[in-house]
């Protein structure tokens, strides 16, 4: 099958001064477009990326060539020229490539290759190849084609990227198993292209990515780092439960996500088919409430830790103990240990958790008006004398100046999975009338938030600072100065109009109680 693709203005134009510096230096070269820009232009998506591959010359020395040729014809980059990047196995480039610039977009200039791998590393032994060689070793048909810029077609030389990519199946152009034992983190990438476009998984892929020496090489070959990338990806993707359900029905849930040894509780059966399913329903809340958590529910960020906060739910109350005997959380473990991602995600994920068992308590006292034992322990005290009717706002305003801008991320969690919905069953048009429930909970307790002036209190300017705290209460411990500090936050929602004077009065006459 012959393919033109309609390129844009701005792609026509680096093509053509590409073959500009072909001819002006009698290279001889023929350009194509690698792997993921064919793709995406032939499914009708803007790629961002061009990668060129060349077939008589290193990236580094015709990156320069084009440099040169910009500069004689007056549309060189002073501040940009060729940039080479380095073979860097650690972080999976295991090939050169040159960058440079060309109408202000960043091009990438790379060899053909082909790739030999030994059994003890992934790290492949990189060779001079023929375009055919080049597209059978690539991780999947789909990412095998090319776009050649010479004769203006695309070529599929494994004759089944095209169809593979019409039918919207993932596959590999060599044999499968084969391929993931050279590479294993191809696993996890064909697993992620296949939730990206919402393609199918071959059989014969499903049975090599099952198959228990892959699942060890992944294990052992591949780096902690390189595996919570691609789950990272996964998770910013349009459909990161499928990418989840996936990596449950492959059997590879606790390679990818490893659990520390001897965990209290133990490890409990069904553990994966749990999580999966804890983030299945917080996709499926999220699309309720406002079609989905892209379509601004939560901020960009925030949509991660979303759905790492449901995947891990059911973890949270597992430890480990560490060296020092101090027990940690397993969810802790499993993103800073098994995924490598920062500690903060690991922090703030943590933080959900413990956050959406307070708002447990919140949503009963806005729903229900009814004060749990730990909304009247945070709310009264022998220096406060608060009304019934501010509790809400007190308590609310304490919590979330706790999670700050993750508030909406813990209220969700915690509607999502309060026991009593966490247990519902019934049929599907039971189960949609509870999912519209939660939603209408969720949307009303969110409102009364906002309504109550409380949705960023944590940027609440104190009236009153630790230094006059220390003053009025002749103490200077850092303690008892904090606990002060608590009771004036506490003092300032119960009186959203009181002044600085109003605030001093109340602390002088809090400490004539004392």
């Amino acid at each position: 099958m012959t393919l033109k693709l309609e390129l844009s203005e701005e792609e026509e134009k680096i093509f053509l001064r590409l073959l500009d510096v072909v001819r002006h230096y009698r290279l001889g070269t023929t350009l194509r477009v690698a792997g993921g820009w064919v793709r995406d232009k032939l499914l009708g998506k803007q790629p961002t990326d061009i990668d060129i591959a060349l077939d008589n010359i290193t990236g580094q020395d015709f990156s320069k060539k084009v440099d040169a040729y910009l500069k004689l014809i007056g549309e060189g980059d002073k501040k940009r020229g060729t940039k080479v990047i380095p073979c860097n196995p650690d972080k999976s480039k295991h090939l050169e490539t040159a960058k440079t610039y060309m109408f202000d977009r960043e091009i990438d200039f790379v060899n053909l290759r082909s790739e030999k791998y030994a059994e003890s590393s992934r790290v492949p032994t990189m060779e001079g190849a023929t375009p055919e060689e080049d597209a059978h070793h690539r991780d999947l048909t789909i990412n095998s084609l090319f776009f050649n810029i010479n004769d203006n077609i695309v070529e599929d030389f494994t004759k089944r990227g095209i169809d593979d990519l019409i039918k919207g199946l993932i596959d590999t152009p060599l044999d499968a198993k084969v391929t993931f034992l050279d590479d294993p983190l191809r696993v996890l990438r064909a697993i992620r292209f296949a939730a990206r476009f919402n393609f199918t998984l071959s059989d014969r892929l499903k049975e090599a990515a099952s198959d228990e020496k892959v699942k060890l090489e992944l294990a052992c070959k591949i780096s902690k780092e390189r595996v919570g990338k691609e789950i990272d990806l996964m998770m910013s993707g349009e459909h990161p439960v499928d990418a989840m359900s996936y990596i449950r029905d492959l059997g590879l849930f606790h390679i990818v996500f490893a659990l520390p040894k001897n965990c209290s509780p133990p490890v409990f059966d069904n553990c994966d088919r749990c999580c999966v399913s804890h983030i299945e329903s917080a996709w499926n809340f999220a699309i309720s409430v406002h079609g989905g958590v892209s379509h601004r529910m939560l901020l960009d960020e925030q949509e991660k830790l979303y759905l790492y906060s449901a995947l891990f739910f059911s973890l949270r109350k597992m430890f480990y103990l560490i060296k020092t005997s101090k027990k940690s959380a397993v969810t802790s473990y499993i993103i800073q240990e098994s995924l490598k991602l920062p500690a903060c995600v690991a922090k703030s994920v943590l933080d959900v958790h413990v956050a959406s068992g307070k708002f447990a308590d919140l949503v009963l006292l806005f729903e229900s008006n009814v004060a749990s034992r730990a909304v009247r322990e945070e709310v009264k005290d022998v220096y406060h004398d608060i009304p019934m009717d501010i509790w809400k706002r007190v308590y609310a305003g304490v919590v979330l100046n706790e999670i700050k801008d993750l508030w909406q991320v813990a209220l969700a969690i915690s509607i999502i999975f309060s026991p009593e919905i966490e247990n519902a069953g019934g049929t599907m048009s039971q189960q949609q009338d509870e999912l519209h429930r939660r939603k209408e909970q969720y949307t009303r307790v969110e409102c009364s938030i906002t309504d109550l002036g409380l949705s960023e209190v944590w940027k609440l300017e104190p009236l009153v600072n630790g230094k006059i705290i220390m003053q009025i209460m002749q103490k200077s411990e850092s303690p008892l100065i904090g606990e002060w500090k608590r009771r004036v936050f506490k003092w300032q929602l119960a009186h959203p109009e009181g002044s600085r004077d109003d605030c001093v009065d109340w602390l002088t006459g809090s400490q004539l109680k004392r």
